[in-house]
């Protein structure tokens, strides 16, 4: 008998996915402490793994396999310009269970736009994304802004559109130059002041991909539990 939520074709000590939560903007348009006033519905130690801005060879695919072999599903909040260029990872992450959602086409500061502007730059992002998953799965009506960078206006708007909008309860600060080592001492420092949340890495970054292996390791020591988020009716 295989231990709760790990799958009977997982590895018997892997941390597994405890359990999905699905999430809509009819009762939680906005998540993430780090920017707005709630955060999703988690348990104490529970932890849902986000990451931003692929995907991008070699780090995306190193990044599905470490979260393949723990058995434990992530979000991934894709840029459209490189979905664009890396289209088989994009539905290699749906195909391995993970949750797709999108973080604009090119990466602008959407709050320093024309409101119809930015829409469209969420637009062309998302569209990306559909495009290149064809009939492969569903793209989530999740979304976060590059640079947390909202305004009332576009949060609005996506609110009555039916998109939920992720902030981050902590993050690695993996776009600051450090070592994959000091990088895990910082985010474990960061889970353990929050006892749990939603977590922002970068799958493009290299330190990430490299310290993920032993992040997952030590969340299971720590008596942590992953969530994984999808969508529920929109």
């Amino acid at each position: 008998m295989p231990r709760a939520g790990v799958a009977a074709d997982c590895p018997p000590d892997a941390l597994g996915t405890a359990r999905v939560l699905t999430v809509d903007a009819g009762t939680t348009p906005r998540v993430g402490r780090k920017h707005f006033p709630a955060t999703l519905p988690l348990a104490a130690k529970e932890v849902v793994l986000t990451f931003d801005d692929g995907p991008w060879p070699g780090t995306t695919s190193h990044v599905l396999d470490v979260l393949k072999r723990e058995c434990v599903r992530a979000t991934f909040f894709l840029l459209g310009r490189n979905v664009a260029a890396h289209s088989a990872l994009v539905r290699r992450e749906i195909a391995e269970g993970h949750t797709v959602a999108t973080h604009t086409y090119a990466h602008p500061l959407l709050s320093h736009m024309p409101v119809g502007r930015a829409e469209a730059e969420i637009d062309r992002g998302i569209a990306a994304a559909n495009t290149a998953l064809g009939n492969a799965g569903p793209v989530a009506p999740f979304f976060r802004f590059p640079g947390f960078a909202s305004n009332a206006a576009l949060l609005d708007r996506l609110e009555k559109r039916g998109v939920v909008v992720f902030g981050a309860d902590l993050w690695a600060s993996d776009w600051n130059p450090m070592s994959p080592g000091q990088e895990l001492a910082l985010v474990l420092q960061r889970l353990h002041a929050s006892n749990g949340g939603i977590v922002l890495f970068h799958d493009t970054q290299a330190k990430t991909a490299a310290m993920l292996p032993e992040f997952l390791r030590e969340l299971k020591r720590r008596g942590y539990r992953i969530v994984h988020v999808a969508a529920g009716r929109h």
